[in-house]
């Protein structure tokens, strides 16, 4: 085809809204609570009583009502007899419990 140009033109980059970056963070908080409580067999009262909460504020964080800071990791991480661990990005999975060596 004579005269027909095609230009590339880059894509802008996708800037991640903030509001959505924080309920990925709470849902990927809430599913690690969740998986480590349950392998440890723990109620939620059981990991209320162990962390100084109520049950309530436990199932908010499991079902992803709560927006993880240091300061509650740290508390649920003793709590847990466990370390707190990040990656990247903001999805499930991004965030877990491990457990402390034996």
């Amino acid at each position: 085809m004579a005269g027909y140009h095609t230009r590339w033109v880059r894509p802008e980059p996708q800037i991640e809204d903030p509001e959505r970056i924080m309920i990925r963070e709470a849902l990927a908080f809430g599913k690690a609570l969740y998986d480590r409580r349950a392998a440890l067999g723990l109620s939620v009262a059981e990991l209320a009583e162990r962390a100084d909460m109520t049950e309530d504020d436990i199932e908010c964080i499991e079902e992803g009502g709560t927006v993880p800071t240091v300061a509650l990791l740290r508390r649920l991480a003793a709590a847990l007899n466990a370390d707190v661990r990040l990656t990247a990005g903001h999805d499930l999975g991004s965030m877990w419990f491990e457990p402390h060596a034996a």
